[in-house]
C-alpha cells in the first residue's frame, strides 16, 4: 500500500493530486493551515485520506505537526502564499510569509519527514511558469519560484538516492482561478493552441513520483509557452 501526503493538498492542484491518489487506493494524508479545513477536504476526497493542520509559514511548528507520519511513499509539497508584490508598493510582511512557505517551509518539511521515507520515496515541489514569465506583481512569486530550482538540486544530493523533482505548470485553464477568463493572453501565444489542464499537471506529478530514472529536473506543463 502506498502512502502519500500531499502538503496543500485541500485545494487546487494539491487537492487534485490527492484526489488522484485516494481514487487509486492510496493511503494519503492531506495537510492544510487549520484541522477544520484539512479534515473538511479530506472526508470530501473519500477513499484512505486523512487531514493535518500544518503551517508552512511558521516552519519551526512543522516538525511537531508532522510527529505522527510514520511513513512515506510519495510527498508532494504544492502549498504556497501568492499576492501580487512589486517595489512600487512592496509588502514587507507578506513578502517575508509567501518566501518563508515556500523556500524554508519546503526545506523543513522533506528534513522532518526524510527519516521515515521508504527506500522508493520520492519528492516533487510545485514552482511555476513565473520562475522564467515574470508579470505585474510577480516579485517575489517569480523569486521564491526560481528558488525551487536551487531547492531541488541541493536536496537531490542531500537526501540521495531518494529522487526529487519540481513541477512548475504554467496558468491552468480549468482551474478555480482561470476557467472564467476564456480570453487568457497565454491562449494566443501557447503552441498547443489552448491551456494546460489540472488532469495534465497532475499526470506529470504522478510520472516524477514513479519513473525512477527523473532527478533534479525542472518540469515545466505549459504546453510549450516558454519557446513562443
Amino acid at each position: 500500500m502506498t502512502t502519500s501526503i500531499i502538503v496543500g493538498g485541500s485545494s487546487g492542484l494539491g487537492r487534485a493530486v490527492a484526489q488522484r491518489f485516494a481514487d487509486r487506493g492510496d493511503t494519503v494524508l492531506i495537510t492544510s493551515r487549520t484541522t477544520a479545513r484539512a479534515d473538511t477536504v479530506a472526508g470530501e476526497i473519500g477513499g484512505l485520506t486523512t487531514g493535518l493542520a500544518v503551517d508552512l509559514s511558521q516552519p519551526k511548528t512543522i516538525a511537531a505537526a508532522l510527529s505522527d507520519v510514520r511513513a512515506v511513499d510519495n510527498l508532494v509539497i504544492t502549498a504556497a502564499k501568492q499576492g501580487v508584490n512589486s517595489l512600487a508598493d512592496f509588502d514587507i510582511a507578506e513578502a517575508i510569509e509567501s518566501v518563508t512557505t515556500k523556500l524554508v517551509g519546503y526545506t523543513e518539511t522533506v528534513r522532518t519527514l526524510h527519516d521515515r521515507f521508504t527506500p522508493g520515496a520520492s519528492v516533487v515541489l510545485f514552482g511555476g511558469l513565473a520562475k522564467e514569465r515574470p508579470y505585474p506583481g510577480s516579485t517575489m512569486v517569480t523569486a521564491f519560484n526560481s528558488g525551487i530550482t536551487g531547492l531541488v538540486k541541493t536536496l537531490a544530493v542531500e537526501i540521495a538516492p531518494h529522487r526529487i523533482n519540481a513541477i512548475h505548470p504554467g496558468v491552468v485553464g480549468d482551474s478555480a482561478k482561470w476557467r472564467d477568463a476564456p480570453e487568457h493572453p497565454h491562449l494566443a501565444r501557447t503552441p498547443i493552441g489552448r491551456l494546460v489542464t489540472t488532469a495534465e499537471v497532475v499526470d506529470a506529478t504522478d510520472f516524477v513520483l514513479r519513473n525512477t530514472g527523473v532527478n533534479a529536473l525542472d518540469l515545466f506543463v505549459d504546453g510549450g509557452l516558454r519557446v513562443t
